[in-house]
């Protein structure tokens, strides 16, 4: 491609010198040095005086754009492309590199073929990788020291790093930065901040590049907790008062159990005490009415009738006593005494009463 860009150019710059021999004419003011970021555009300048016939745009040692004075711009790549102004005497032409990239890092040239002072410039091209910091919002107690890590990758060159507080720098002594290779000539970069917070504040790492308008950032916002230690006390009190209150729970239910084990023995000895009073009890009372039933079969019911022996006796002797004296039946026939025989006498019974079987007196009187 470049061989091709010069075979057209070559015929071009030599047809326009020739005309040019004897006429004086030079680069006023020549391109400046640039530094973008990959991906953008840069922008060179070339300012000639009056009477110039070409203007030849080499890239890195190589020609890719020409300028002439009677047809303009010759370009033969989308990449590089120009605009041109003229300003009384004096004539501008804008060199346009599209797309930047890394490897187009370089010399820019500006050539009129005469000899002249300030023609060239440099190209840089630079990467914005990723800027971070892990952690987007930390809570610190009181007198605790800490670490915030910031971490930058991917970029070109590395980044300068630098840390604020509540838009403040920090001193560098506060932290350090670590720089390491990567990939396809990027850079790392591991900034690491150490500091014990007194208050909220927010932190702010930046890391910056030429190329930047302005550092790119990440921020970490530091919550200051005063009760953080009494919150620390606290979940080891409650801790402590969940670790007593199983035991204390678990020893109750232990001793509850025994409770409910006495209590369900009470119950059913109780019970068997019961029963086992209730069976005596009715084999007490079935001994009492037996009992009572053998007395009755024994003396049986009373007789209101039964007279005893000696005063049957007694009684009988003095009836006899009062009768008048016997005599005989050859006393006399005026005697109108008889002799009778006494009535046998018997004992008045109740018919409500059952005789006893076992005692039964019966008294004949002759």
């Amino acid at each position: 491609m470049e061989s091709f860009q010069k075979c057209i150019l070559l015929p071009l710059i030599l047809t326009a010198s020739l005309p040019g021999l004897g006429f004086c004419y030079s680069i006023t003011k020549g391109p400046e040095n640039a530094t973008v970021l990959a991906g953008s555009e840069a922008r060179f300048n070339c300012t000639v005086s009056a009477g110039w016939k070409v203007i030849i745009w080499l890239f890195q040692g190589s020609p890719v754009l020409t300028v002439l004075s009677s047809q303009g711009s010759v370009e033969t790549t989308e990449r590089f492309t120009s605009r041109n102004y003229s300003t009384g005497d004096e004539f501008t032409s804008e060199l346009i590199i599209h797309n930047t990239q890394l490897s187009d890092s370089g010399r820019i040239e500006c050539s009129i073929q005469q000899p002249s002072q300030n023609n060239f410039a440099f190209l840089s091209v630079q990467v914005n990788g990723s800027l971070l910091i892990k952690n987007s919002t930390l809570t610190v107690k009181d007198n605790q020291t800490i670490e915030i890590v910031c971490e930058a990758l991917g970029w070109a060159p590395a980044p300068d790093i630098a840390w604020m507080t509540n838009d403040s720098l920090v001193d560098k002594s506060s932290y350090v930065t670590q720089q390491s290779p990567g990939s396809h000539g990027l850079h790392n970069a591991l900034s690491t901040l150490t500091l014990t917070p007194r208050d909220t504040e927010v932190l702010t790492c930046l890391a910056d590049i030429e190329a930047l308008p302005s550092p790119q950032n990440a921020s970490v916002t530091l919550i200051f907790d005063n009760s953080a230690t009494e919150n620390y006390y606290s979940e080891d009190n409650t801790s402590t008062w969940v670790i007593v209150l199983a035991v204390v729970l678990s020893f109750l239910g232990i001793v509850l159990l025994v409770v409910i084990v006495v209590v369900a023995v009470r119950c059913c000895l109780k019970r068997r005490g019961s029963t086992y009073q209730n069976e005596i009890r009715k084999v007490s009372a079935e001994k009492k009415k037996e009992g009572g039933l053998e007395d009755r079969q024994r003396s049986g019911s009373e007789n209101l009738g039964y007279i005893p022996e000696e005063l049957w006796n007694t009684e009988h002797s003095s009836g006899l006593s009062s009768l008048p004296p016997v005599f005989s039946k050859f006393a006399g026939p005026d005697d109108n005494l008889h002799i009778s025989s006494v009535p046998k006498v018997r004992p008045q019974r109740r018919p409500d009463y059952p005789i006893s079987p076992k005692k039964i007196r019966n008294v004949t009187l002759v």
